[in-house]
């Protein structure tokens, strides 16, 4: 009997060496029949852009886009434009790296690239993850504690069990967890829909706002503390996010491909792309609705915590909303409820793709694979142990200053992604820019490399400009000259160990890159002696 027919029943353990194909459990199952109209095929291809669109919408977006239109009305609203498009052009390239050589990022990497750089960037990885988990721990905690009134540290503990949740998605395939996060998506869409069109807010003030102008990263201004460029430096950071690069490249796999056939490999990049960039627009839509309600629904300047604790007491309030509809509904409770149900959506959905790109990128660097169930635990009961030190260290003080204390280390978390993000991009601009990976057909387009050039060196460098000041947060609201210094030399190591890490990754890729082109020139020449 062959070892695959044995394969049943084979002992799995719980942490297994995995070197196959991504995500190799759903990895080309979901079959795509061929010769539909544009839009049956366009539906069967949709799925992996909703579950990647969620991370451009989680609840480390919220505060950043709702503060920014507070402080500055419409300005910041060509920066959400601008993230959107940068994301739209680094996922396409994600898409189409996994789709035509039949490897995720991860994989990519650490095939070009040494056994001790591929540790070393799957720790960062594992980092900015966990950073990202923080926020979904509190955004689902406080949700909990918002909707039903239970205690936080409970609350907490409770987000450890969404495992089980996600015990349950493994078993009904791939295609129905995909239904789940778009109707989830849908139900953050709605409640936004629906608070802002009660609002009225000023639409030729939203698309002036489209339009960048100096003023957008400008440094002169200040607003509570706030810069336009510091507030454009959080929305950027908190909506380009080096997971989803990860995990798109991975999904994108999941339908079933002839790559022996050019034309099904042309097709299949075609329509991810399609599906990416309307996701992605609904993601669009909905930050940029996070940044209107700050400017229609909420007076200007009403909004003091910008936390999530503090914009659910806001939405409540009737003095501190700008006109009488809003006022009416309010009284109801109806537009904090709906807040929080949206909040606790946008967590579950992203358990689910937090979960999936962990699996990923240990697989991928690390070749190890664990149970779905059991990578979720891990994640979740470490991100949860900064957020319960954090709830206990303030459940003497005010409330003011237990929900300052989570809205900071939310924000304070987000630095991983600063440190991460350049470490996803660069790879996939190197590979996909090139032929050897891609092959002469998909390889990036003049455009596509000169844009995605300017949007990897052009984030990065914004990253790298806004460290100082996401160190700082570190130190609290009130730094002292000591602390403020303190921060600036850290920042600054870091950013030379940031530089110094990019030049060896970038010398490894290089010195990978050729060695596949020898061996696919080595290969050539035998055939061609045979």
């Amino acid at each position: 009997m062959s070892e695959k027919n044995n394969e049943p029943n084979r002992k799995h353990k719980l942490i297994e060496y995995a070197n196959g194909p991504s995500l190799e459990e759903i990895n080309g199952t979901i079959e795509v029949p061929k010769n539909m109209s544009f839009w049956k095929t366009l539906f069967a291809y949709s799925g992996p852009g909703a579950l990647v669109a969620v991370g451009y919408m989680d609840p480390g977006n919220w505060s950043t886009s709702i503060t920014g239109g507070q402080n500055f009305q419409y300005m910041l609203m060509s920066v959400i434009l601008i993230s959107s498009l940068i994301a739209m052009l680094l996922q396409y390239m994600a898409a189409k790296l996994g789709i035509v050589s039949q490897m995720d990022l991860a994989q990519a990497i650490r095939a070009r690239t040494s056994k001790s750089l591929g540790i070393v960037l799957w720790i960062l990885t594992e980092f900015a993850i966990m950073a990202t988990d923080i926020a979904e721990v509190i955004g689902a905690a406080i949700a909990l504690y918002l909707l039903f009134g239970i205690p936080l540290i409970i609350a907490v503990f409770i987000t450890v069990f969404d495992v089980l949740v996600l015990l349950l998605l493994t078993k009904i395939g791939f295609r129905k967890i995909e239904a789940i996060v778009v109707c989830l998506i849908l139900v953050i869409l709605f409640v936004f829909v629906y608070q802002v069109a009660l609002s009225n807010p000023d639409w030729g003030g939203v698309i002036r706002g489209l339009v960048p102008t100096a003023e957008t990263f400008s440094t002169s201004k200040s607003v509570a503390g706030m810069t336009p460029l510091s507030g454009s430096l959080g929305i950027i950071g908190a909506t380009v996010m080096p997971h989803n690069l990860y995990l798109h490249s991975a999904i994108s796999q999941t339908r079933k491909i002839d790559h022996s056939d050019e034309e099904d490999v042309a097709r299949t990049v075609k329509f991810a792309a399609w599906d990416s960039n309307i996701q992605l627009s609904f993601a669009f839509v909905v930050n940029s609705l996070l940044l209107i309600m700050g400017v229609a629904v909420f007076k200007s300047g009403a909004v003091k915590d910008p936390s999530f604790f503090g914009l659910y007491e806001a939405l409540s309030n009737t003095s501190m909303l700008s006109n009488g509809i809003l006022i009416s509904v309010a009284k109801s409770g109806a537009l904090s409820a709906l807040f929080a149900i949206a909040l606790l959506a946008s967590g579950q959905n992203s358990t689910i793709t937090g979960t999936l790109t962990g699996q990923v990128i240990m697989e991928g660097f690390v070749h190890m694979r664990m149970p779905l169930w059991l990578r979720r635990l891990v994640t979740r009961l470490i991100s949860v142990i900064p957020v319960l030190i954090c709830v206990m260290l303030t459940s003497g003080k005010s409330a003011i200053d237990e929900h300052t204390a989570l809205n900071n280390l939310m924000n304070n978390s987000q630095v991983f992604l600063a440190f991460a993000l350049p470490f996803s991009m660069l790879p996939l601009l190197m590979m996909t820019d090139s032929a050897v990976e891609m092959g002469k057909r998909f390889k990036n387009s003049l455009w596509v490399k000169g844009l995605g050039w300017l949007s990897v060196i052009g984030l990065t460098v914004l990253n790298m400009i806004g460290l100082p000041d996401a160190v700082l947060g570190f130190f609290g609201d009130n730094p002292t000259a000591a602390q403020t210094d303190l921060s600036k030399v850290i920042a600054y190591v870091l950013i030379v160990a940031i530089l110094a890490l990019l030049a060896w990754t970038i010398y490894d890729l290089r010195r990978g890159n050729k060695r596949v082109a020898e061996q696919q020139l080595a290969a050539a020449a035998k055939e061609g002696t045979k």
